[in-house]
């Protein structure tokens, strides 16, 4: 048969992603050796690439008794294809060192992506100075790529210089330019490109909506997603809605989340991998987890990033029972975990106090599945040995691993050793925190009080004036609530509410049973110069309190309230919290900075804890 009908029958496996048809045609052109024929070998190598047989690919390439650009170009998208950019560059230099080639514009444009993939800015740079001094140095394909690895780099400036050289930009290069410059939070720069684009289509609006998302841009993402919709812009791909979903859920806009969902359902893409995905993270971050436990469930297919979303939202909603039960079934569903399920294990080992399971998940994590630990790790470990009394085994961990711990760990440590009068530990643990010249306010109290009751009083007047100028400096404390479209902030000592009244009527009625049932404000929190009635005060009007008695006033009576703060809630508050919830018998959800708190008939899911 000649060569062209082959090439042929290797184009309708291509097309139709048949993996044994591929194989067959493989072993019969080893039988009849015309293997040795190079586009036979390039297209067979295109075949498996595309049919996602990476070993199949490799083995062929490394067998191939010669090889050109189109050998080489084809591999290397195969490996990028693959998700393995990092083996793209390891194995570019052999292009040169075994087949004497130099790269082309199609091998060019490889190392960029993969550069941009990894976020490699050094070696990308490299490559477009290679790129600059070749044949290739105006090809407009290369350049397009460049745009795009300089946006995904954060350098969106580089990004726009490389642009504004392409002759004939195409939407890929349009759209790249469009999301570096909303990813980096330039909204302005982002949008006058974006009014500029030829063609304004899904994609566009995509890379300007999602790039404002990761931004922190979240509300202007929302009202730019809306407009959209009215322009009647089909959605024919889901990545739009996968980043407006993510929006919801770094925003806590549980009912806009809810609405998005529709949506997901009306356009049919639930069955989505990746949308699903990212329902479940968003209503566990919304701390809604029966809706996020009942998207999982009718989950048909489940990747690690599914399994991974529903033990983190469990874990941080202190259900630590169902975290480590759905680990246990993910591995029995043969779905290998990641570094991120493990620090989600770990961190609900620690909030229950289950020292040996902790322990044989770090193990585990590195024998078993061989995952080099992060600081995460090692803090989530530490946080687990402190908050079990395990001081001198924290210790020893801190001497072994590779990096130096950060302000929340030692705070964490520190914490433990004042729940477990360890006064010398303490002071040791102090220390090497003071040092390190930290940034929450929280901290310096926690410093203050260590120190103060071991009577280092010196010390502990340091952590106070340190404090009092950090507070100058520090965001200021706020929070806000949800009621479906409507909602509410509120800053810390705000007077000017127009329910201020009720509020404040609301908030004193509850003080006085608080108070009643043994209530005594905690102003160690406040560390301003202020007397003890006026330091009271300031508590009174911390901005979760405003908000929790503007939610009692505003919701429907047995409802959940959901607020989300800026900074920790601090230990006064927690109380105070508990306390309302018992009164009321309500539920209250606050997200604060580090963690959710689920108060429900006067206890917190964090088991006091934060």
């Amino acid at each position: 048969m000649p060569i062209l009908h082959y090439l042929h029958q290797l184009q309708n496996c291509a097309k139709h992603r048949s993996i044994v048809s591929t194989k067959q045609l493989h072993a019969h052109f080893i039988k009849l050796g015309v293997t040795q024929f190079l586009a036979l070998s390039n297209t067979l190598l295109n075949v498996y690439g595309k049919c996602s047989l990476l070993q199949d690919a490799l083995q062929l390439f490394d067998e191939m008794p010669q090889r050109d650009h189109v050998s080489w170009a084809t591999f290397l998208t195969t490996q990028n294809q693959a998700n393995l950019p990092d083996k793209t560059l390891s194995m570019f230099p052999a292009m040169f060192s075994l087949d004497r080639l130099l790269p082309d514009d199609f091998v060019f444009a490889s190392l960029v992506k993969a550069c941009g993939s990894l976020g490699a800015i050094k070696q990308g740079k490299q490559v477009h100075g290679n790129f600059l001094v070749s044949p290739y140095f105006d090809d407009d394909v290369v350049k397009s790529s460049l745009v795009d690895m300089y946006a995904k780099c954060g350098l969106p400036d580089d990004s726009r210089l490389v642009f504004d050289s392409i002759k004939l930009k195409n939407m890929a290069s349009w759209t790249a330019i469009i999301y570096g410059y909303a990813r980096k939070g330039r909204k302005e720069e982002a949008l006058e490109l974006f009014l500029r684009v030829p063609l304004k289509n899904l994609f566009a609006w995509t890379a300007l909506i999602s790039g404002l998302i990761q931004s922190g841009n979240g509300v202007d993402a929302f009202g730019l997603f809306v407009k959209m919709r009215r322009q009647g812009i089909s959605i024919i791909d889901p990545l739009v809605l996968s980043s407006i979903v993510g929006a919801s859920a770094n925003l806590a806009m549980l009912e806009l989340g809810k609405q998005v969902h529709g949506l997901v359902i009306q356009l049919g893409y639930e069955s989505c991998v990746f949308i699903s995905n990212a329902l479940v993270d968003m209503y566990a971050k919304c701390s809604d987890m029966s809706a996020a436990r009942d998207v999982f469930s009718r989950m048909s297919q489940r990747d690690v990033v599914s399994w991974t979303s529903i033990i983190v939202g469990a874990a941080q909603h202190g259900q630590a029972e169902e975290a480590l039960s759905l680990y246990d079934n993910m591995i029995l569903n043969e779905v290998k975990p990641n570094e991120v399920t493990f620090v989600g294990l770990i961190y609900a080992c620690s909030h229950v106090g289950l020292v040996n399971r902790g322990r044989e998940l770090f193990k585990s994590m590195v024998e078993d599945y061989g995952i080099h630990p992060s600081l995460q790790h090692y803090t989530c470990l530490l946080d687990l040995l402190g908050r079990s009394g395990h001081l001198e085994e924290a210790e020893s961990v801190i001497n072994l691993m590779p990096f130096k711990p950060d302000e929340p760990t030692w705070a964490a440590l520190l914490s433990a050793c004042k729940q477990y009068r360890n006064a010398k530990m303490a002071i040791k643990f102090a220390d090497h925190l003071f040092s390190l010249k930290p940034e929450e306010p929280s901290t310096y109290i926690l410093l203050s009080n260590t120190y103060a009751s071991s009577g280092l009083w010196e010390h502990a007047s340091k952590a106070r004036h340190l404090l009092e100028s950090l507070e100058v400096r520090k965001e200021p404390g706020y929070s806000y609530i949800y009621f479906g479209k409507e909602s509410q902030m509120f800053y810390a000592g705000e007077t000017s509410h127009p329910m201020k009244d009720k509020i404040f009527g609301l908030l004193n009625e509850l003080d006085v049973e608080m108070r009643r049932r043994g209530y005594v404000p905690d102003t160690s929190y406040i560390l301003h110069n202020t007397d003890h009635q006026e330091k009271e005060r300031q508590l009174f009007w911390h901005s979760e309190r405003l908000a929790v008695a503007y939610g009692l006033l505003k919701s429907v009576p047995g409802t959940v309230i959901r607020i989300v703060k800026n900074l920790r809630v601090c230990g006064d508050c927690h109380t105070v919290l508990k306390l309302i919830s018992d009164i009321v018998q309500r539920e209250i959800v606050v997200r604060d900075a580090k963690r959710y708190h689920h108060f429900k008939g006067g206890k917190c899911s964090c088991n006091d804890f934060w």
